[in-house]
């Protein structure tokens, strides 16, 4: 670390785990003035089993303890449900399947808590997000780039990162892989050293998703259909699908013919195939399912998507690259077509599965993430 910045004073966002907590202590063996916060982002039944940020908090302020450094809570509830919530709703009322942590990042942990850290003195704001950013020499523009570690890079999450948020964050984990990291906070005697990572929805915990959605959005049966047209089951409500989805359809495996008082299904190698969902129709109400994980409904080469946010501030020139259409997939190599309006579109030459309406598609070139867009349609 370069020793000018020795003094600078850096706000973390302390969220209870492991990762803010050791990025927290990295930055203090480097000598910034380390002060940290913890953003309590949700209001709605925060005392319930699934979603207690006063258990996060105690296990903060016990890691401020350790380390040595202040820590202030600070409630941005508001700022969430309208920024993220609201936006999460309607996607989700729409048909689409959004993903809030991308909104979150953008909205509340570097705008409402990068704007709060500023007025606190701040000179820069840290995560505990697998990312980097580097300012490239030659062009003068930060660089988002991945985690070295590549079971844990969250670039994907923060690629509508500006280059304003991007010279205002450090990202201290960023070149370490977990394993590290654990072994760090366990070497420190920080008490969440062993701490179960969180995968539930960004601040509002890991609770049974169709149950929680039910609360904010009506039920709304209809049919399940297969790619014949023939009804095969019923549905709650689009909203609660997504595609891809395998788990909760309430259909199994079809029967061979000779088991059924019927014909209305043909016995074949793909009768005890799993089921997928693979169309929504809005106008019908209608839930499209295929069976078989490499079913050609299931598989696009194509995508378009809007609004787009690009790390440099501008477009990357049309040309071939490399993208992911959602989180835990390996970066697949396409053609980028920029368009009017923040949209672009993308051409795969290996079909992409489940390309999902609403879910990010992000653009790299190596291990830089140049931004993204939102995945309107598929084909």
């Amino acid at each position: 670390m370069d020793r000018q910045n020795v003094k600078q004073r850096v706000v973390v966002g302390l969220s209870g785990g492991v990762d803010s907590a050791v990025s927290a202590w990295l930055l203090k063996q480097q000598g910034f003035e380390v002060i940290g916060i913890f953003m309590k982002n949700w209001e709605d039944d925060d005392d319930s089993e699934y979603c207690s940020s006063n258990i996060d908090f105690v296990d903060a302020a016990a890691v401020a303890d350790v380390i040595g450094i202040e820590i202030e809570h600070v409630n941005f509830a508001a700022e969430y449900k309208d920024r993220v919530f609201a936006e999460f709703l309607r996607e989700y009322r729409a048909g689409r399947t959004p993903n809030p942590d991308v909104l979150c990042n953008a909205e509340i942990k570097f705008k409402a808590f990068l704007d709060h850290a500023l007025r606190l003195g701040a000179e820069r704001i840290a995560t505990g997000h697998y990312a980097r950013v580097r300012l490239n020499a030659a062009t003068q523009k930060y660089e988002l780039l991945k985690g070295l570690d590549p079971a844990k890079d969250q670039s994907y999450f923060l690629h509508r990162l500006t280059q304003a948020q991007l010279s205002k964050t450090l990202f201290p984990i960023g070149h370490l892989r977990k394993t590290e990291v654990r072994r760090i906070a366990a070497d420190i005697g920080l008490p969440n050293a062993r701490k179960k990572d969180s995968t539930g929805i960004c601040f509002i915990g890991e609770r049974p998703f169709r149950d929680f959605l039910n609360r904010y959005i009506a039920k709304e049966p209809g049919p399940i259909k297969d790619e014949t047209g023939r009804t095969i089951g019923q549905h709650v409500g689009l909203s609660f699908y997504t595609l891809g989805q395998r788990q909760g359809l309430g259909i199994g495996g079809l029967k061979p013919i000779e088991s059924r008082a019927d014909d209305s299904y043909k016995a074949d190698a793909g009768a005890h195939l799993p089921w997928y969902v693979a169309r929504k129709d809005l106008d019908k109400n209608t839930l499209w399912v295929v069976q078989g994980h490499q079913h050609r409904w299931l598989q696009s080469h194509q995508l378009s998507a809007h609004n787009a946010s690009w790390v440099a501030g501008v477009a990357p020139q049309a040309g071939l690259m490399a993208a992911k259409t959602r989180y835990r997939q390996a970066d697949a190599a396409c053609t980028l077509e920029p368009g009017a309006d923040q949209s672009f579109e993308l051409t795969f030459p290996q079909p992409q599965w489940a390309v999902t309406p609403g879910q990010s598609a992000v653009l790299y070139d190596g291990e830089v993430c140049l931004g993204g867009g939102v995945i309107g349609s598929s084909s």
